[in-house]
């Protein structure tokens, strides 16, 4: 049983999925600049639209778990689960993610981004 309340649980897994997220748009904003793209600057402007969109969610996510006295702790990572440690007011709820649903998560949050992103930009 879980000792964290249920409405807490997307702040943290935030702090797990938003970090990934931008490291790997960052990695691929480089493959562009220095790969063989014709027409390099759509590329980039979705994926600095989308950078932007994260960076500030992660900053909200940031400053909620800090007035909320919430942290959270990776752990251990053996190859197949990685563990993460949730604090909440002195409590600690352990949780171990499959590293390919880590994957498969971030992948589809990077394509939850990109709408954000594209929905909100004016053409």
């Amino acid at each position: 049983m879980s000792i964290i309340p249920e409405g807490t649980l997307s702040h943290f897994e935030n702090m797990i999925y938003l970090p990934m997220i931008i490291k790997i748009l960052e990695r691929d904003r480089g493959e562009i600049e220095i790969g063989a793209f014709k027409l390099k600057k759509p590329y980039l402007d979705i994926i600095e639209g989308t950078l932007k969109i994260a960076r500030n969610e992660l900053k909200r996510t940031s400053i909620y778990l800090k007035r909320n006295n919430m942290k959270v702790v990776k752990k251990l990572n053996d190859g197949t689960f990685t563990e993460y440690l949730f604090i909440q007011g002195g409590h600690e709820d352990p949780r171990r993610y499959l590293n390919i649903r880590l994957r498969n998560r971030t992948e589809e949050l990077i394509s939850v981004y990109f709408t954000k992103f594209t929905e909100g930009a004016v053409i």
